[in-house]
């Protein structure tokens, strides 16, 4: 049995919630069953149950105890109470310093006040007495992730001693306090790392600069940058990339590395002159932390998961996947790396960036100022005795060529292409020019894919589906159909939807498919189907009929229209 904090009677929660009329007898009985067979909390079963919400537990839990109830997303937090405890020690006990009263007593916020069976130890750690407050459990861990924010520290080379002030800045953390643009800057670019951003735009515009970040493939905007401090703002952002500062009309790419928390994070510095100023973008090409690629991380249905085995299973061919910019297609170029990248073999890859680092493959980066295209380094890479190599984009008709003779000498090449879907992407190859016949015995296999938002868990709302919204006659329905649609809480930011999913088809190239190839898409495509290609469609009402994302979403990313 938990010890409650100090100076109160313990109730148990169930009890309470079931006093206070929030639960009914029998829904306690259940998620005490469930308790028993799962080992969750009490709280947590009877919100994910549908029972009550996180706010009412939290509600009753003041109400019984008499303590305050804090709504932690209007709640000010005053930094030097947060300091006061370790940032392991607040997401272990689910405890966070709001403020130090007037008798120097410091207030924690916690989400049950009779479950502190460490209190010991957060007064050993605090160095004193504390008086509580409850939350809810949903906002004090959104609370603690922004409160304990962790900072950028860049790298840069070594060797810049002697260089100016700003060349050799390596920490933004220690300098944020020198200057309000480098605070400024840090502040943001931490901000939207946190938040999980792809991409952070910085827009000048008349009166001032809007910052606006990618999160989950939809832009949202960060903050708002006063007209005065444009130009500051973006001479940090070109000095973090090593650029020109005093040239402010030609267009400008750079690179920058970080630390992030535990990690490293790239991020390529795209700046170029508008109307009201420069514009700066800064996408984000990989992060540290167990983020490596695999199969089972792909989570392809079973059917298209098998059909991609065999393809790259294959010991000579080409692999291709398609679909548009920011839709995952590197992503799954590097689970098959992954998947192959043994002792026996050697891999290589020639990319621009490279977005992943793997150990045990050979990784060459696209370098055209230095004279390193993709088709140049293509054909010193064959002569590298490479047995599968990735081309991290077939961008011109000379690529292409390359790429499909290296699968006809006995090569597996694993490469992307922008195309719509599986089957148009072989006319796409046609139209660069490579041979038909070339096609129709290098090609292993092509898979199309989108990237759609899933639904945050905590907060979706189930609804029954009717027959137009499934695009079957009403006669044919033998029984009703659950969707889900996004609601918003404080865990999603109240966008309703949190992390992304790929929808894909993937379309081995053989029998039928593989006679078509001088054919239409159209005809290509049918005899997929035929085959028993699943379409993107088909895959995309797969995942909302699971609940895990919507019919909206689907819609949204795949232009396809499923109702």
């Amino acid at each position: 049995m938990s010890t409650p904090a100090p100076g109160l009677n313990w109730i148990p929660l169930g009890q309470l919630l079931v006093d206070g009329r929030i639960l009914t007898q029998e829904q306690l009985q259940r998620a005490l069953e469930h308790k028993a067979s799962t080992g969750k909390r009490l709280g947590e079963i009877v919100v994910e149950l549908g029972f009550t919400t996180e706010r009412a537990i939290a509600g009753a839990l003041a109400e019984q105890y008499e303590l305050e109830y804090v709504d932690l997303d209007a709640a000010q937090l005053d930094r030097s109470a947060v300091a006061l405890l370790p940032e392991e020690l607040a997401r272990r006990y689910e405890a966070l310093p709001l403020r130090v009263l007037e008798d120097g007593t410091p207030l924690l916020a916690v989400t049950d006040p009779t479950n502190l069976a460490t209190a010991d130890d957060l007064r050993f750690a605090l160095g004193s007495n504390f008086r509580i407050a409850v939350a809810e459990r949903g906002q004090i861990d959104l609370a603690i992730a922004r409160a304990y924010r962790r900072s950028l520290q860049l790298i840069t080379e070594e060797g810049d001693d002697d260089a100016p002030e700003e060349e050799r800045i390596n920490d933004i953390r220690n300098l944020a306090s020198s200057t309000p643009t480098i605070n400024l800057v840090n502040s943001l670019l931490t901000t939207a790392l946190e938040e999980g951003a792809s991409d952070i735009h910085f827009e000048p515009r008349r009166e001032d600069m809007v910052v606006r970040i990618r999160v989950d493939g939809v832009m949202r905007e960060l903050a708002v940058v006063p007209r005065h401090m444009q130009p500051a703002v973006t001479s940090r952002l070109k000095i973090m990339g090593k650029l020109d500062i005093a040239d402010r009309r030609a267009p400008k790419d750079g690179r920058v590395t970080a630390f992030f928390g535990s990690g490293h994070i790239d991020m390529r510095i795209a700046v170029l002159a508008t109307t009201h100023g420069e514009q700066v973008v800064l996408r984000i090409l990989g992060s540290g932390g167990d983020h490596r690629p695999s199969i089972a991380r792909l989570e392809m249905e079973p059917y298209a998961e098998a059909s991609f085995l065999t393809a790259i299973e294959q010991p000579y061919g080409t692999v291709i996947v398609c679909g548009p910019t920011g839709s995952g297609t590197t992503t799954t170029l590097y689970g098959a790396v992954d998947h192959l990248n043994r002792s026996d073999r050697v891999v290589m890859t020639i990319e621009d960036p490279v977005e992943y680092r793997l150990d045990g493959i050979n990784q060459i980066e696209v370098d055209v100022k230095g004279g390193l295209s993709f088709a140049s380094g293509l054909r010193t890479i064959l002569r590298s005795d490479p047995d599968v190599l990735l081309v991290g984009e077939v961008r011109d008709p000379e690529t292409a060529s390359i790429a499909i003779q290296a699968a006809m000498t006995g090569h597996l090449v694993l490469t992307s292409l922008h195309a719509h879907n599986a089957a148009s992407a072989i006319a796409r190859l046609r139209d660069m020019g490579v041979d038909t016949s070339l096609l129709a015995s290098s090609l292993n296999a092509v898979v199309a894919q989108r990237l759609a938002r899933r639904l945050c868990v905590h907060c979706r709302s189930e609804y029954t589906a009717d027959a137009e919204e499934l695009g079957v006659a009403k006669a044919t329905m033998s029984h009703q159909v659950v969707l889900y649609a996004a609601a918003g809480c404080v865990k999603c930011q109240g966008t309703g939807y949190a992390g992304r999913v790929a929808l894909r088809e993937v379309m081995p190239v053989h029998g039928e498919v593989r006679a078509l190839v001088e054919s239409s898409a159209e005809e290509i495509f049918a005899a997929a189907v035929r085959q028993g290609m699943t379409t993107l469609r088909d895959d995309g009402m797969r995942l909302a009929l699971a609940g895990v994302s919507s019919v909206e979403e689907i819609r949204r990313v795949t232009g396809i229209r499923l109702i």
